[in-house]
């Protein structure tokens, strides 16, 4: 059985609040079957798994959690994992991001302004708050008529560890280019 299951508080539901100077954020340790009654769901085995695992392993992909799913209450398949993802990610109580070249990823962090810093050696993500604090963060040199909301960053670099290492670092994905690169 996977850790997660008897430790409810490793879910973390983000409570936003803006002061008109600057923006903060509090912290509120909120049991996940509580989180989905509040979305007006059904709170089943499979969704409290997939809530806990994620929130026990941010950024953590499909398989991850479908893994970690499977150590905490056995028997699931894929498809219900990944039904799974897509609903709580479409009631904004998970995050998907899919950074160019790798497969989604999830956290609960979700419903802020903060982006990421993927290792471009060995593939770990960490969040990053954004420098304004508002958003959309950054501005479009031309909006086209949209009502810009949010703009979604992701920074590329090496982690210590990789700088470290004599391992080769992920390839760029195709529609980018190394500094200095035309």
């Amino acid at each position: 059985m996977g850790g997660a299951r008897n430790h409810p508080e490793l879910w973390t539901q983000y409570i936003f609040t803006f002061d008109p100077h600057f923006a903060t954020i509090g912290f509120v340790k909120t049991d996940p079957a509580t989180v989905l009654r509040e979305q007006g769901i059904y709170v089943t085995a499979q969704r409290l798994a997939v809530l806990r695992v994620v929130g026990a392993q941010p950024h953590a992909t499909a398989e991850e959690v479908l893994q970690g799913v499977r150590d905490e209450i056995g028997s699931i398949s894929r498809q219900s994992v990944y039904d799974t993802l897509n609903t709580l990610s479409d009631l904004g109580l998970l995050r998907r991001i899919q950074p160019a070249g790798s497969p989604a990823r999830y956290e609960t962090r979700a419903g802020d302004n903060h982006h990421h810093l993927i290792c471009r050696g060995c593939g770990r993500v960490e969040d990053v708050d954004c420098a304004v604090g508002k958003r959309p963060c950054l501005t479009a040199s031309e909006a086209h008529g949209f009502d810009i909301d949010e703009a979604e960053v992701i920074y590329w670099g090496r982690c210590p560890d990789c700088r470290q290492d004599p391992v080769p670092a992920l390839p760029v994905p195709p529609h980018r280019t190394q500094q200095g690169e035309p």
